[in-house]
C-alpha cells in the first residue's frame, strides 16, 4: 500500500516548508498549494487522502474552497482539516459548519497535527468492524448491545447511535450541525440543541462507570470523544 497524500494548501513559504518537512518524516506524501487555482490543479492530478487548508489564501478564502470541495461529488469525501490563525469561537464554528473536518489554530504542535490527520485518515477509511472499544467500554454493532466488563449498558436508539458514531470517530471535533446530518439524518429537521439533551443522557448512563469523561464539550465548538480519561 502507498503512502497517504496529505495536500498543503497554505501561502506561506515556511509554513508549507515546515509541514512538508514533518508530514514527510512521519511517513506521508506531501503535495503543496499556495493559493486556491493551485489547489484545485493539485487534488486534479493526485487526489490526496486529507487536505490541509489555510483560510487566508491570496485568490479565494480556504473556507469557501472547503464549501465548494464538499458541494463536488467527486471531493467531498476528503478530509479537510482547518490550519489558520483565526483561533475565535465563531470562526470556529463557522469553519467546522462551512464543511471542515476538524480545526486547528496556529500556533500548533505538530505532533497534534500529524494525530488529528490520522484521525481523519481513520474517519474517511471508515470502520467495518463490527465491535468498536475505548477502555472497557465497549460497542457491538451487531448484537446492537453495550457494556463494561460484564455489565450491559442500557441505551435508548438516540443515544446508541451517538456513542456508535463518537466510538467509530474519535479525537475529532463535530458541530451540533454536524452531529445532527450524520447521527440524526440530513432529512430530519430538529433544533440543534435536541443534541445537547441526547448528549447528557449519554453521559448519565456512562457516568456509573466513569466513562462520561470521554465526550468532551469543544467550547464553542461542538463535542469531542475522546477515549482517554482526564
Amino acid at each position: 500500500m502507498g503512502r497517504k497524500v496529505v495536500l498543503v494548501v497554505e501561502d506561506e513559504r515556511p509554513i508549507r516548508d515546515m509541514l512538508a518537512f514533518n508530514l514527510g518524516r512521519a511517513g506521508y506524501e506531501v503535495k503543496a498549494a499556495a493559493n486556491g487555482r493551485d489547489a484545485r490543479a493539485a487534488i486534479a492530478d493526485c487526489f490526496p487522502d486529507v487536505i490541509l487548508m489555510d483560510w487566508m489564501l491570496p485568490d479565494i478564502s480556504g473556507l469557501e474552497l472547503t464549501r465548494q470541495l464538499k458541494r463536488d461529488p467527486d471531493t467531498r469525501e476528503i478530509p479537510v482539516i482547518m490550519v489558520t490563525a483565526r483561533v475565535a469561537e465563531d470562526d470556529r464554528v463557522t469553519g467546522l459548519e462551512g464543511g471542515a473536518d476538524d480545526y486547528v489554530s496556529k500556533p500548533f504542535s505538530p505532533r497534534e497535527l500529524i494525530a488529528r490527520i490520522r484521525a481523519a485518515l481513520r474517519r474517511g477509511a471508515g470502520n467495518e468492524e463490527d465491535v468498536a472499544t475505548a477502555g472497557l467500554l465497549k460497542l457491538d454493532s451487531g448484537s446492537h448491545r453495550v457494556s463494561v466488563g460484564d455489565s450491559e449498558i442500557s441505551l435508548g436508539p438516540t443515544e446508541y447511535r451517538l456513542l456508535e458514531f463518537f466510538m467509530n470517530h474519535p479525537e475529532r471535533v463535530y458541530s451540533r450541525g454536524q452531529l445532527l446530518d450524520r447521527v440524526w439524518g440530513g432529512n430530519v429537521y430538529v433544533e440543534e440543541r435536541t443534541v445537547d439533551v441526547h448528549i447528557r443522557r449519554l453521559r448519565k448512563a456512562l457516568t456509573p462507570f466513569g466513562y462520561q469523561t470521554f465526550i468532551r464539550t469543544v467550547r464553542g465548538a461542538g463535542y469531542r470523544f475522546s477515549p482517554e480519561l482526564s
